[in-house]
């Protein structure tokens, strides 16, 4: 398997158990911080990509660029990567086998990481070099993976079963266990050793829908913490700068301290073509928020 970079949007993309195939698309909106929410300039909305297919789980890998895992006509996944500068893509990976998902930056920033499902069926964390080498495996006997987040050169791992369970390996004698049953959203708390997850063994009923508890374990101190309740109905947060967490619900954006409990409106995406946020994606320094839609 050789990673390749091709002009213009080539989307080469089977699909592993975790990710619903819905039509979606990237959604682009200026955003800034100020006062301790994020402010969103609506008149700015634009769309990163208008295909019927699978265009989804963005992540910023500098200031200039965002990774993103598609879907061609086929059903193949690749990773591609979008400029802001210039408004092309790149496709990161064109793999014919091997389906890439879930793309981020490790610590080193050498490497865009991705869970890639292989010709076999399994699901495992691979490397994919900057400079064009060849992609590495990381974890062989870790899987199935479907989410991670990277702290310290190391990933923690969200791994698929019954139920699902996040692990970080402290070394490849000690995979430790921090939660069972935990939703797809794992990210590390900005600036801390902090790996955030959503409990759902922690759930309430609400008329809106359900309210899972969100929490983190900071793997230096092996400790956990409480950051308060998703908005109802939604599973998929992101932190803005080191104290704040970013929801959807709807077209709607909600807003709040870590360390409160009071979701505050934040702003709304309007397009006719479009409904339900989910995946979020924040660059500070591009002031640019990218949100993950579904086409109506």
């Amino acid at each position: 398997m050789r990673t390749h970079f091709f002009l213009g949007l080539v989307l080469i993309f089977s699909f592993g158990s975790l990710w619903a195939q819905t039509a979606t698309d990237l959604v682009a909106v200026n955003a800034k911080l100020k006062g301790g929410t994020l402010q969103l300039m609506e008149e700015s909305v634009k769309l990163i990509t208008d295909r019927a297919l699978y265009d989804n789980q963005p992540y910023f890998i500098n200031d200039k660029q965002l990774a993103f895992s598609a879907a061609d006509e086929k059903g193949n996944h690749d990773i591609i990567i979008y400029s802001f500068s210039s408004g092309k893509f790149v496709n990161l990976t064109q793999t014919r086998d091997f389906n890439e998902f879930s793309p981020k930056t490790t610590d080193c920033g050498l490497y865009v990481s991705s869970i890639t499902v292989e010709p076999t069926g399994k699901q495992r964390l691979w490397l994919y070099p900057n400079n064009f080498g060849e992609p590495e495996l990381l974890y062989d006997d870790i899987e199935p993976v479907g989410y991670y987040a990277w702290y310290d050169n190391k990933a923690a791992l969200f791994v698929l079963g019954s139920p699902n369970k996040l692990v970080y390996p402290y070394s490849r004698e000690e995979v430790h266990t921090i939660a069972s049953n935990v939703g797809r959203s794992i990210h590390r708390k900005p600036k801390t050793a902090i790996i955030s997850y959503i409990d759902k063994s922690d759930v309430q009923d609400t008329p809106q829908g359900k309210s899972y508890a969100i929490k983190g374990f900071d793997i230096d101190k092996r400790s956990y913490h409480d950051f308060g309740r998703t908005i109802p109905g939604a599973e998929d947060m992101l932190w803005i700068g080191k104290d704040l967490i970013l929801m959807g619900s709807g077209n709607e954006l909600y807003i709040r301290k870590a360390s409160q409990q009071t979701w505050k409106l934040s702003g709304q995406i309007n397009l006719p073509s479009h409904s339900t946020l989910t995946r979020l994606a924040y660059s500070e320094k591009l002031k640019k928020l990218v949100v993950v839609m579904d086409r109506k």
